[in-house]
């Protein structure tokens, strides 16, 4: 069945979410506690991002959403979307406990469009960790275009495809590319019992197919969707620990490759606006 990788990762990702929200790596308390709090994927980027004061915004891929809040909090009427609906579950609690009020839809990315009906967004954003399971970057590109009303912009931070390439478990320090840089028809099927966040539970659905995406590549599919780069910088640091053991945490919940960090990219953000 040609959308066996959606059914997956959707299974993998119900059942993560709860761990999700649970963990002290989200937050969630002090969500709760402080109104002015912002996750540190927004906070990181505040410099970049500018005044989103007024604008209606959708975030595409939004999880448990603590980014979609974040952005509802800088004063965007915010939509988060995700196809996950444990992650759902979990982004509307957070939205009823905390404020403000989000309105959180259930669909595929690829299915946005759709989900959203007539809704267009001056703001597409998305995050860490949302691009590799996406098998086609090229329909990807063309749905933030659809959602972008001409001027929108869209606003992208995600680690970058030459960190996605390297094998993360090696135990001599050595950086090994292991994995493709461009964008390639077959998955990579990984069988990983684990998470990204610091959890006591055990999970059961391991297995998921993701993708890289090569920066050229995704530029381009940007610009032949009708919209022009207007920024891209490449960042030493990323919100996880992505090389584990071989980096070093910094404020702001970033890590960077302890040994000579200037030998990788970390991450990037980039912004692009739909001509007009």
């Amino acid at each position: 069945m040609a959308d066996r990788y959606v059914e997956l990762n959707r299974e993998s990702w119900d059942e993560r979410a709860p761990a999700h929200a649970a963990s002290v790596d989200y937050a969630v308390g002090r969500f709760v506690e402080d109104p002015s709090f912002l996750s540190d994927v927004v906070r990181f980027d505040l410099p970049r991002l500018g005044d989103i004061h007024g604008l209606r915004g959708v975030h595409l891929q939004c999880h448990i959403g603590t980014d979609t809040i974040s952005l509802a909090r800088l004063g965007a009427g915010m939509t988060g979307l995700d196809f996950s609906p444990a992650s759902l579950e979990q982004a509307r609690r957070l939205s009823e406990r905390a404020g403000p009020h989000v309105e959180f839809v259930q669909a595929e990315v690829y299915d946005a469009v759709a989900a959203l009906g007539s809704a267009r967004f001056d703001l597409v954003f998305t995050g860490i960790g949302a691009l590799c399971w996406l098998p086609s970057i090229v329909r990807w590109a063309k749905v933030v275009a659809e959602l972008l009303v001409p001027g929108g912009r869209l606003f992208l931070r995600e680690g970058h495809p030459m960190l996605w390439t390297l094998e993360d478990e090696r135990v001599d320090g050595e950086l090994v590319v292991e994995y493709p840089y461009f964008e390639r028809d077959e998955a990579m099927v990984y069988d990983y019992p684990g998470t990204y966040v610091e959890t006591a539970a055990t999970f059961t659905h391991n297995i998921t197919h993701e993708w890289n995406h090569g920066l050229g590549e995704i530029v381009t599919a940007l610009m032949d969707a009708g919209m022009d780069l207007t920024m891209l910088v490449e960042q030493d640091s990323v919100p996880w620990e992505a090389l584990p053991g071989k980096m070093t945490k910094l404020p702001l919940g970033e890590w960077r490759l302890t040994d000579r960090p200037w030998r990788l990219p970390h991450s990037y953000t980039l912004q692009a606006v739909k001509r007009g």
